[in-house]
């Protein structure tokens, strides 16, 4: 009774608000932390103080890693489907930051390479604008690779074409001492021999 039943009271209610927000610290971490069920806030009701200010941090916490983690997770949906248009804007700091600047300069270098192969393809296929070469500035591995692939292709489509249209030229001013003689394979090196043919036929005939 009187200021022992206070001080129980106040002692039982201590321990269940402490049980209370222990127990849902502990699902949020379960939640966000283990099973990746992002959003999740901790609601423990009655507190104040120092208790209030831990279960704001915890909720603060939770909040902004759920903010990044799905800021993340949209970007690398959208360069899965070939959107190369979204970044990643939420704020972060430490190795959340670092692992936020390494996907946009990722997607940076997917978008540089896609305008730059793009735009070969366009000058050189359906232009027909030839001697264009990709630019892709900092690239490294797979992507260098295939920009320089795109460039041989390019540069060898040039070398072959302006090699027979100088020969096709020549032979339509009446000059048959011209030959094609640059490599070429499959289809281009059908019409190269048959340019070629042709040049002997009409230089015997001549």
């Amino acid at each position: 009774r009187g200021e022992i039943l206070e001080l129980k009271n106040t002692i039982n209610t201590m321990v269940d608000q402490l049980s209370a927000f222990a127990d849902e610290v502990t699902r949020v971490a379960r939640e966000v932390g283990t099973a990746g069920n992002l959003g999740g806030q901790a609601r423990v009701r009655g507190v104040s103080g120092t208790w209030k200010d831990l279960t704001d941090n915890v909720n603060v916490m939770a909040s902004n890693l759920t903010g990044q983690v799905r800021s993340i997770a949209q970007v690398a949906t959208a360069v899965a489907r070939g959107d190369l248009s979204q970044r990643i804007t939420v704020d972060a700091e430490g190795e959340v930051a670092a692992l936020a600047d390494v996907i946009n300069t990722m997607v940076d270098t997917l978008s540089a390479f896609a305008d730059e192969v793009t735009r070969v393809a366009r000058e050189v296929g359906t232009d027909g604008r030839l001697g264009g070469q990709a630019n892709v500035p900092n690239v490294a591995g797979t992507w260098k690779d295939l920009t320089d692939n795109v460039n041989s292709m390019a540069n060898n489509l040039t070398n072959q074409v302006r090699n027979i249209a100088l020969v096709t030229t020549a032979v339509a001013r009446g000059d048959l001492s011209k030959k094609i003689d640059v490599d070429a394979r499959g289809e281009i090196l059908e019409l190269k021999t048959t340019i070629n043919t042709m040049v002997d036929q009409l230089s015997a005939f001549a």
